[in-house]
């Protein structure tokens, strides 16, 4: 079975999920001090989980798509990961992400947001792909 994961890149922190069996659990959130560093604790993080498919959140639409595109695009060039890589439209994953949070926790800066968005850009990419199959 494949191991999956995905990540949410944000400026300040990038949200992390995994899957195993179909259940996709967000994981600790990487804090980003700058890219070289957030793109070296990410490609640890797939290793260690010996991952096989990286799902990358990219936003669709909006006035700033292509710049985000190219710049997600960049980051994910500084990766060191063998497996295949790929992209899945985020569009509104943090605001959802927000609204599940809402009464849970205090909305703190501590990526649980940014992991629970990496977690619904999966679970998207799990739908789509099971979708396609079954075509």
């Amino acid at each position: 079975m494949e191991k999956i994961a995905s990540i949410d890149i944000g400026l300040k922190r990038v949200g992390v999920a995994i899957c195993f069996g179909g259940i996709v659990t967000p994981q600790n959130a990487i804090l980003r001090k700058n890219r070289n560093q957030a793109a070296r604790d990410i490609s640890s993080f797939l290793k260690e989980w010996e991952i096989d498919i990286l799902v990358v959140g990219v936003p669709k639409g909006g006035s700033s798509e292509e710049e985000m595109t190219r710049r997600i695009e960049h980051f994910v060039s500084l990766l060191e990961f063998e497996g295949s890589i790929e992209f899945q439209d985020e569009y509104g994953s943090s605001i959802e992400a927000k609204e599940m949070m809402q009464g849970v926790i205090k909305q703190k800066k501590d990526g649980k947001i940014d992991s629970l968005a990496a977690k619904i850009i999966l679970e998207r990419w799990l739908c789509r792909s099971l979708h396609q199959k079954q075509l």
